[in-house]
């Protein structure tokens, strides 16, 4: 029966092609039967959305990175660094414990869940931390793959300043290329490149953590997905593939991104939402309502 729920639901998804919707019919789903932790939509779901953003970069070629990169990528460092210490100052006013407050600051400056599960285990964060802060970041990266396009479509941004203001916005990787999806092909490209230029940041932030945390060992911590991502961006500028491929690649994103997006839907069910305590989400939502306005005066 789960099976058949899953697979309708999914079809549905990939028939309106539409981020929130799938977003939306994963958290349904999670509502209206209980799946356990180990059912495969859990397990997928970051990892088809990470397979989605490598084919999308076999469609990127390397000029239009420099190009992109080139207006954006300082303010996209300093907003990292600014948003992160902004995080930790506001959490110790708020009284939440350093740990809790170092996750939720990587998580809203660098790139949410990844960023998150790549420093828990170097502070030994708890795992009732850990679990709070994925699911904060989950829910508010929801919310704003519903209403970010809405907001844009309202003030009427460009696709490549919308590709910007989430990419800079939106913790997640998933979720920034969800919501520019429902703009466009270039708003995606400009949200991917920033995007994972923005999540590089996890090298120097598992670094840092360590020596903060007094650890003796830790890995770097980069995601193999943006390695394979770069290495697809160069395959395109060395190959040049024909528009027939390029649509292709694109074809297999989308179909990545729906499906991943529908399988994270159902990481949020009622026991996960429950277990967050008001600290923790007065902090996230907090810098969150800084970070929004700030990032679309930078765009």
């Amino acid at each position: 029966m789960p099976y058949l729920l899953v697979f309708t639901f999914l079809a549905l998804v990939l028939w309106v092609s539409h981020a929130a919707v799938a977003l939306i019919l994963g958290i349904l789903l999670s509502f209206l039967i209980s799946l356990p932790d180990d059912f495969v939509t859990r397990k997928i779901g970051t990892k088809v959305l990470q397979t989605g953003i490598v084919f999308l970069g076999g469609s990127i070629s390397i000029p239009q990175v420099a190009s992109i990169s080139s207006s954006y990528l300082p303010w996209v460092s300093l907003f990292v660094l600014v948003t992160f210490v902004l995080a930790i100052g506001t959490g110790k006013l708020l009284g939440v414990s350093k740990k809790q407050s170092y996750l939720l600051a990587a998580g809203t400056a660098i790139c949410g869940g990844t960023a998150i599960a790549a420093v828990a285990p170097v502070i030994k964060a708890k795992p009732e931390e850990l679990l709070t802060a994925l699911s904060i970041v989950f829910i508010l990266n929801a919310l704003a793959v519903i209403f970010f396009p809405f907001v844009a479509n309202w003030i009427g941004l460009t696709q490549e300043q919308f590709g910007t203001w989430v990419a800079l916005a939106i913790h997640d990787t998933a979720s920034v290329i969800g919501a520019a999806s429902v703009m466009g092909d270039h708003a995606v490209e400009v949200a991917a490149t920033l995007k994972l230029g923005r999540t590089l940041w996890i090298v120097p932030l598992v670094l840092f953590s360590a020596w903060y945390f007094r650890e003796k060992k830790s890995t770097l911590g980069v995601p193999i997905f943006v390695l394979f991502f770069a290495l697809a961006v160069t395959l395109n500028s060395i190959l040049s593939p024909s528009e027939p491929i390029s649509s292709l690649l694109k074809e297999i994103n989308r179909i990545c991104l729906l499906t991943g997006l529908f399988c994270i839907g159902t990481q949020i069910d009622q026991p996960a939402i429950k277990q967050i305590s008001a600290k923790p989400l007065l902090l996230a939502v907090s810098i969150w309502a800084l970070v929004i306005p700030i990032s679309l005066w930078v765009v």
